[in-house]
C-alpha cells in the first residue's frame, strides 16, 4: 500500500486532517549534529558539494522531527558558480562570486554545469532514505535574486548595483537573467529526474524593485521557470510539479 504524503497532497490542491509542517530552515546552524558535520567539511561549500554529507545534513531534522517534507540541502548560488563565476563563503561575511558582472561580463565566462552533478547525487542519496510518507522538496533561487549576487559579487542591502544594471543596460541584464533562466531548468529537470516530488523557487529580493520592474524581472523569469521546467520533467515523474505549481504559473502568465 502506497504511504500518504501528507504535504505532497496539500501541493495538489487536496485539504488535510491537519496541515502539513515544514520549515523554511529546518536543515541549518541550529542542530548540533548540522554545525558538527559541517566542522569535520571546513566550510559551507565543500558541505553542499559532498553528496553524503549534504544528504545526510537533508535527512538530520526528519530524524528529529518529523517534519512532512525533506528540503534538499543546497544553496542558490551553485548556479552562478556552474554558470563560471567563482564561488566561496567568507566567514561571518557570506559569499563571494568572482568577477562581479556589474561590467557585464557574462560572455567572459566559462560554464562548468558539471558543478551541479554533486547535488544530484544528494538528490538520489536522500530519494533513497527518506520514510515512506515524507515529501522531498527541491528548489533553486528565482533569476531575479541570483543576479543580484552575479552581478554584485556578493550579497547587500538594496541590490543596488542590480538595479542600476537592470535600469541602465537592461540587454544586458537580460542576457544574465536569460542564462539564470536557462540553467535553472535544467537543474531542477536534474533534482526532478533524481527523485525530488516538489521544486520551489526562492526569491529573497523581489521587494526592491518597482512594480514594473517586478513584472519584468521576477514574475517573467520564473513564469518561464515554471513552464518550462513543466515541460521538461520526465513522463514518469508523475505528478512532481504538483498542480498547485501549475496554477501559479498560470496566474503568473497572465
Amino acid at each position: 500500500m502506497t504511504s500518504h504524503k501528507r504535504l505532497l497532497a496539500t501541493l495538489r490542491g487536496t485539504r488535510q486532517e491537519r496541515p502539513a509542517l515544514w520549515l523554511m530552515r529546518q536543515a541549518g546552524r541550529y542542530l548540533p549534529e548540522y554545525r558538527a558535520l559541517r566542522e569535520t567539511k571546513g566550510g559551507f561549500l565543500e558541505l553542499c558539494y559532498d553528496p553524503e554529507a549534504a544528504a545526510e545534513v537533508t535527512l538530520q531534522p526528519i530524524r528529529r522531527f518529523g517534519f512532512d517534507g525533506a528540503i534538499l540541502f543546497s544553496d542558490i548560488l551553485v548556479i552562478p558558480h556552474a554558470l563560471g563565476q567563482n564561488l566561496w563563503f567568507e566567514a561571518g561575511e557570506g559569499p563571494r562570486l568572482a568577477p562581479p558582472l556589474v561590467d557585464g561580463a557574462l560572455a567572459s565566462l566559462e560554464a562548468a554545469h558539471q558543478r551541479l552533478d554533486p547535488v544530484y547525487a544528494t538528490v538520489a542519496r536522500v530519494a533513497g532514505a527518506l520514510p515512506a510518507e515524507t515529501t522531498f522538496l527541491g528548489f533553486a533561487g528565482s533569476p531575479w535574486t541570483v543576479a543580484t549576487y552575479m552581478v554584485a559579487g556578493q550579497g547587500s542591502k538594496d541590490q543596488a548595483a542590480a538595479r542600476r544594471m537592470a535600469f541602465g543596460d537592461p540587454a544586458a541584464f537580460q542576457a544574465i537573467v536569460d542564462a539564470i533562466v536557462d540553467l535553472t531548468v535544467t537543474y531542477l529537470s536534474g533534482q526532478i529526474e533524481q527523485g525530488v516530488e516538489a521544486v520551489q523557487l526562492f526569491d529573497s529580493w523581489a521587494g526592491s524593485l518597482s512594480p514594473a520592474q517586478f513584472e519584468r524581472w521576477v514574475i517573467a523569469p520564473n513564469a518561464a521557470i515554471v513552464r518550462r521546467a513543466e515541460g521538461a520533467a520526465p513522463r514518469d515523474a508523475g505528478d512532481r510539479l504538483s498542480q498547485g505549481g501549475r496554477r501559479q504559473a498560470s496566474r503568473l502568465c497572465r
